[in-house]
């Protein structure tokens, strides 16, 4: 019993120590710390696989929140139990809490320093490239015919050109999943899930994110 009770507490630690590296080390939040996410959880340390992590992305961004915090959550449910859940959370949302508390403490004394203004703006730069990469890499795992081409092309000019809130098309995309998936079934057509893998795809890249 208590040499499970310390591996499961080393678990936990690590887990602690990746979350809390990633939570300063990326900045756009949300989306734009998935490819960081998926770079410590799947490469560096073989805790999930690429496909866990889809499911994770998918989940976490249905789910009320912010898509960081609820895949800490995850992941650390995944690993640690809710011990792991707790540890995950809280590492990935300190680190941030901290530094927006002292910018905000700083702000009145800094926000017009043209400096200051000028690094925002290269900040915000290259957080759309994040957002870019990471929509990238979704788009690899999630569009995987023509049906799911559709969905998300609709999904797209519906946000675009309406004013209707995203939480119909959250509850949409599943709906027209297993409606797509049951007429597929019926009719005899082949139905795929998710992307066929070589073991070259298999491999991940990634570029450095850390800023």
């Amino acid at each position: 019993m208590k040499p499970n009770f310390s591996k499961r507490m080393k678990q936990i630690g690590q887990i602690f120590v990746v979350f809390l590296k990633i939570g300063p080390s990326t900045f756009g939040g949300g989306y734009a710390m998935i490819a960081t996410i998926e770079r410590e959880i799947v490469h560096r340390k073989g805790w999930m696989s690429r496909e866990e992590i889809g499911d994770m992305v998918s989940i976490s961004g249905s789910a009320p929140g912010g898509v960081a915090v609820n895949s800490a959550a995850f992941i650390g449910y995944r690993l640690g139990g809710v011990i792991g859940a707790v540890a995950a959370v809280t590492a990935i949302t300190m680190p941030t809490f901290l530094i927006v508390f002292l910018l905000s403490a700083l702000s009145a004394m800094y926000k017009d320093n043209a400096k200051v203004a000028a690094a925002l703006k290269g900040i915000h730069a290259a957080v759309v490239a994040l957002i870019i990469v990471a929509a990238a890499k979704m788009w690899k795992s999630s569009v995987l015919d023509t049906a799911t081409l559709v969905i998300m092309a609709l999904a797209v000019a519906a946000l675009l050109l309406t004013s209707i809130h995203s939480v119909y098309l959250i509850l949409g995309g599943p709906i027209a999943g297993i409606a797509i998936v049951f007429v597929k079934k019926k009719c005899g057509m082949v139905v795929r899930t998710e992307k066929a893998q070589t073991e070259k795809a298999r491999e991940l890249q990634f570029p450095e994110y850390y800023i």
